[in-house]
């Protein structure tokens, strides 16, 4: 090949599915998008991507060739910079993926800090509670809360969020504030039940017990299966919750939630930085990192 642009381009098809929102994206247009991807097909011996009228998608072959393409593309963006100055503005497009309640309390109200330091920088940020799929779904890195069981994937542990007990003002005043674990069953406290799939057995509160953390099942007539919706419940007086400090906080300052059993938090929740590949860590990428680490600092135990 040439040069790299023909793959920068297939790539680009490839995760956005669409040769219009391709040819937008890099400033060209939508014929010589299809030409060149159609040269790329040709050049190579095989076809790469499943047209139809209403999407694009990857065939079996595309899937392989475009798992190598991120990391040429990569590598490639890797040496360009190889002598960059660290001080010099980013540019280009990073393609993130993180927690809606985390983008939504830290990440968002930070970014403007980052894009003036970095004017040609474009983030696209998908918040969702789901695991996405790095390599299929075309993401430079995901941040992720909890363990990464994925050992396909490369993770750098970032911290321990700090988690906290929490209740509004209307619902301890009717029940009381806790103060012991006892209390929590005398004062036939209520929870607010937060579960990926209904049907499941609730988990119940967690406290610190000893070296470790133990469970008990509380009663609560709300359950839900988002954690926006979770702290909504909360605000609501619908029960007591459990959850991150960094997307409480400001519900605590407003005085909206007041935070109970200080001293019997429930285990930190672990951050971790994934990239699909070691050679993924372009010069954005790593600098994202490094500033993701900055911001979440303050909320980590």
């Amino acid at each position: 090949m040439k040069n790299l642009e023909p793959l920068m381009i297939f790539a680009r098809v490839a995760e956005l599915k669409s040769f219009t929102q391709a040819a937008e994206s890099l400033g060209i247009q939508k014929g010589r998008v299809s030409m060149v991807v159609r040269e790329l097909e040709h050049e190579i011996g095989a076809s790469l991507l499943h047209r139809t009228t209403r999407t694009v998608q990857l065939t079996e072959d595309g899937r392989a060739f475009y798992s190598r393409a991120r990391d040429l593309l990569s590598e490639a963006d890797a040496l360009r910079s190889i002598f960059t100055d660290p001080g010099m503005p980013l540019r280009g497009r990073l393609r993130v993926d993180m927690p809606a309640v985390l983008a939504q309390s830290v990440i968002i109200p930070a970014l403007p800090q980052l894009l003036d330091a970095h004017p040609e920088l474009e983030i696209e940020l998908s918040s969702t509670d789901r695991r996405v799929d790095l390599v299929q779904e075309g993401f430079d890195c995901v941040v992720r809360l909890g363990p990464v069981v994925d050992d396909t994937l490369i993770a750098r542990p970032l911290g321990q969020l700090r988690m906290i007990n929490a209740a509004s003002p209307a619902y301890l005043a009717r029940f009381g504030v806790p103060e012991t674990i006892e209390d929590l069953l005398s004062q036939k406290h209520r929870m607010v039940h937060y579960m990926r799939n209904f049907g499941a057995k609730p988990e119940g509160w967690e406290y610190p017990s000893g070296n470790g953390y133990k469970t008990i099942l509380l009663p609560g007539a709300v359950r839900v299966n988002s954690v926006p919706a979770y702290h909504d419940a909360g605000l609501a007086g619908l029960g007591l919750i459990q959850g991150g400090y960094s997307s409480l906080v400001t519900h605590i300052e407003r005085g909206a939630l007041t935070e109970v059993l200080p001293d019997l938090r429930p285990e930190p929740l672990s951050a971790a930085f994934v990239v699909a590949h070691r050679r993924n860590l372009s010069l954005r990428v790593r600098a994202f990192m490094e500033w993701t680490e900055g911001v979440l600092k303050p909320y980590f135990d």
